[in-house]
């Protein structure tokens, strides 16, 4: 890539010096649009940038994503507004619209044609993935408007006040019902919520029957139980574990074993994504794995000075933290040896669905979880396709023998 060094410091002079790169293609259109990690010669900081077809960095849109990195957005967030951006200014320039001063009518084309072109996998885009784009669309030029670098009446037509007659639980009103006018985005796709993807016991079992090491059954189980985000458990330490009955003496009045999760920068660029801190009990099955592990790490690596829990074992350079793509490769060899999706994910969704199952009051999985809104928790209150026909033949088989 060292070509593109040079067009893309005409554009963004911090890439200029020996060691400047850009990576990670992301997404383009038939003008070139695409959305790249660049790296700074000066500091080392990584960052993503939107290039035009000449490789030449937008500035506005590059400016965008530095904020929302200042804000601590998760990496996956930078990145799929990274690519969300590049698709729209893509086609912009290919249909001739200045996405300066876009209409809403011309919004609503590029929402039309977001729903019926395929994705770069070949797919046609659900309403769920079009609204998304939307929203990055829509924060964009909001963050435009604000820095003053297009007109503030651009942004404003975009969205449109609405009253809220329904709210979701833990909404605040106001006093006098003042917080139920709002601004929503004046367009959005018609989406369907689905049921959050959860492992069967059955399929559970499989995958722990999949594990063939300690550290691979302790990621799995700590997931399972915990209801982690993978990126949580990723950018864990090993002064998070507080797996003692008592953890006083550490200073810690949490009762019980327990772990710490924390929004930080790590050497992996693993990252909480709620930058509250919460701590969730940890299981009789959590403390085991773990035992088992750290036997498994002494005898691999020794004393590696890391202070992250999870660590590479089995390739180089050992003792180093454990990558995303380390984990997702774990996941897709499990999902290949049992004949189903295996992610990360799934085991965050199977543990809320457990919960609720047992009869785990909503507020409490909502703190296990970390979400912010309780609109979030809520969709495990679902039932699903399976909970319905097993309902519905409960009565039916009651009926047939009286």
């Amino acid at each position: 890539m060292s070509g593109a060094v040079g067009h893309v410091a005409h554009g963004y002079p911090e890439l200029v010096g020996t060691g400047g790169y850009v990576r990670h293609v992301i997404e383009s259109i038939n003008v070139g649009f695409r959305a790249e990690q660049a790296v700074s010669p000066r500091d080392g900081g990584v960052w993503w940038v939107v290039l035009d077809g000449e490789l030449v960095v937008h500035r506005e849109a590059s400016a965008f994503l530095r904020c929302l990195q200042g804000a601590d957005r998760s990496p996956h967030t930078i990145r799929a507004y990274a690519g969300r951006a590049a698709l729209f200014l893509g086609w912009c320039a290919t249909v001739g619209v200045d996405w300066r001063y876009v209409e809403l009518a011309e919004l609503a084309r590029f929402k039309h044609w977001v729903e019926v072109s395929p994705s770069r996998v070949g797919r046609t885009r659900s309403g769920s993935t079009v609204n998304a784009i939307l929203t990055a669309v829509c924060e964009l030029l909001r963050f435009c408007a604000r820095t003053g670098l297009i007109e503030a009446a651009v942004a404003e037509r975009l969205s449109e006040p609405r009253w809220l007659r329904f709210t979701p639980p833990g909404f605040d009103t106001g006093e006098s019902g003042q917080f139920r006018a709002v601004r929503a985005r004046a367009l959005k796709a018609r989406a369907q919520t689905p049921f959050p993807e959860a492992l069967t016991g059955e399929q559970v079992a499989a995958v722990l029957a999949g594990c063939r090491r300690p550290r691979e059954q302790f990621i799995v189980i700590l997931l399972l139980d915990t209801g982690l985000r993978i990126g949580e458990a990723l950018g864990l330490r090993r002064a998070d574990m507080h797996l003692l009955p008592d953890s006083r003496g550490l200073g810690c009045q949490v009762v019980g074993a327990h772990v710490h999760v924390r929004h930080r920068a790590n050497p992996n660029g693993a990252l909480a994504k709620s930058r509250f801190p919460r701590t969730v009990p940890a299981s009789d099955a959590v403390l085991s794995g773990y035992a088992d592990y750290q036997h498994e790490r002494a005898e691999r690596v020794g004393e590696d000075g890391t202070e992250m829990v999870l660590v590479n074992l089995y390739h180089d350079p050992l003792g180093a933290p454990m990558s995303y793509r380390a984990a997702k490769g774990f996941f897709d060899r499990l999902a290949g040896e049992c004949g189903f999706p295996v992610r990360p994910h799934m085991l965050r969704h199977t543990a809320a669905t457990n919960w609720v199952r047992v009869g785990v009051d909503i507020d409490v999985i909502q703190a296990l979880l970390g979400h912010a809104s309780l609109a979030s928790t809520t969709v495990y209150l679902h039932a699903r396709d399976d909970d319905k026909r097993r309902a519905v033949e409960a009565v039916a088989a009651g009926r047939r023998f009286r």
